[in-house]
């Protein structure tokens, strides 16, 4: 079994498809829309295969975690695997040189990765990691 997509929700749909295209390679279907629902909706694909969904509608409330310390129960991020420290490390460099806050690292965790935390457009948590090399 695979998981197939993650969804997320977002008031700046086209916004939201450039940056995961521009900054973790994503490759966009063609926009679906729903004029009755006011729906609208783009896949992106993944190189590994996984598929992020970003949806917008009218009147869907805004997310209410916060930017560095309060979080709620649910899905808190998404992460992305890269290969290397030096590519985890010229993604960070590459969001903070294009204005993106890092919440944290790179550094080493306590369970053998290498990671850093950002956020996305819709202050949506991703991390970039790998595993650290022995």
């Amino acid at each position: 079994m695979i998981l197939e997509h993650v969804a997320i929700w977002t008031g700046q749909l086209e916004q939201l498809k450039a940056y995961y295209i521009k900054y973790f390679g994503a490759v966009p279907n063609e926009k679906y829309t729903n004029e009755k629902k006011q729906f609208q909706s783009y896949f992106l694909s993944f190189q590994s295969g996984a598929r992020l969904e970003i949806m917008s509608m009218p009147n869907i409330p805004d997310n209410q975690n916060d930017t560095i310390k309060a979080q709620y129960k649910g899905i808190i991020h998404l992460a992305f695997g890269v290969d290397t420290v030096q590519e985890v490390e010229a993604k960070a460099k590459q969001l903070q040189e294009d204005g993106f806050q890092v919440l944290s690292g790179p550094r080493k965790t306590g369970d053998g990765y290498y990671e850093f935390e950002t956020l996305d457009p819709d202050n949506n948590r991703l991390e970039v990691t790998c595993p650290y090399p022995q």
